[in-house]
């Protein structure tokens, strides 16, 4: 009997117990087959890294009802990676989403984001990818609003489709009311101040990485930290080719 709704593959880097892909699942399983393999724990700022020396496990999960569910204990790479080669033999999945993250994944976290790791693994298996986050880093926070946005970017992507080698980057303003939608571009910034020294009592350093975000374009409208500060939800095209094609002249020009 042929399947006659989507089918989705979700995981995240907040682990399989965090509200945010609890509220993603809600809202998409009326909608889809889904399929969960996420962390077994916190794997935040995991970005695209995988395992190669860490034994991999699986565990299945009963905490999303009805719908089948997996942990791993490696990164959200490892999570995609799993899944897609143990536990998708009979299906590939048409879409691939990453989230709802608890924190903002906008300009430069995009690179160290564990979230957008799922969704460019996905790309990378040119399957169609998107990374949903939320700027409230509230871990108990309330999602559900988030519905009115998610399911037509979901439903648009499933009917339409995303270039080969791109996906989708999804950043929310921490509290509705939103104005509306921008589909914009990464914001150039940087993390400064980004590691605090401490002395332990027993006689060593050690160090906190925290730091504070500097935006380099705080007046370009075009960006996504842009719309997220003034109340819009930011859609970034995100590719996986990182070839700078503006240099490529320029250095053949270097008489190498």
């Amino acid at each position: 009997m042929e399947n006659k709704k989507p089918f989705i593959l979700i995981s995240n880097d907040d682990g399989y117990h965090s509200g945010g892909i609890h509220y993603l699942v809600e809202m998409l399983k009326n909608k889809a087959d889904l399929l969960i393999c996420a962390p077994e724990a916190a794997r935040s700022g995991f970005s695209c890294a995988f395992s190669t020396e860490l034994p991999l496990r699986l565990k299945r999960r009963h905490t999303f009802g009805s719908v089948e569910a997996w942990s791993c204990n490696g990164t959200p790479v490892d999570c995609v990676k799993l899944a897609l080669d143990q536990l998708c033999k009979s299906r590939k999945p048409d879409l691939i989403l990453g989230g709802i993250n608890h924190g903002d994944n906008s300009s430069v976290n995009s690179h160290y984001s564990g979230t957008m790791g799922v969704v460019m693994e996905g790309c990378l298996k040119f399957i169609p990818s998107i990374a949903f986050s939320s700027c409230n880093y509230d871990t108990d926070a309330d999602l559900s609003y988030l519905k009115k946005y998610i399911l037509p970017i979901t439903e648009s992507v499933l009917r339409e489709g995303l270039q080969k080698g791109v996906c989708l980057n999804v950043n929310f303003p921490a509290m509705p009311p939103f104005k509306g939608v921008k589909v914009c571009r990464m914001a150039y910034g940087s993390w400064q101040n980004e590691v605090v020294k401490e002395h332990h009592p027993r006689g060593y350093d050690y160090y906190w990485m925290v730091g504070n975000y500097a935006d380099e374009e705080a007046k370009s409208e075009d960006t996504d930290k842009w719309a997220l500060r003034h109340g819009y939800v930011a859609i970034t095209p995100t590719t996986v080719d990182v070839t700078a094609y503006s240099m490529i002249d320029t250095i053949k020009n270097w008489n190498l």
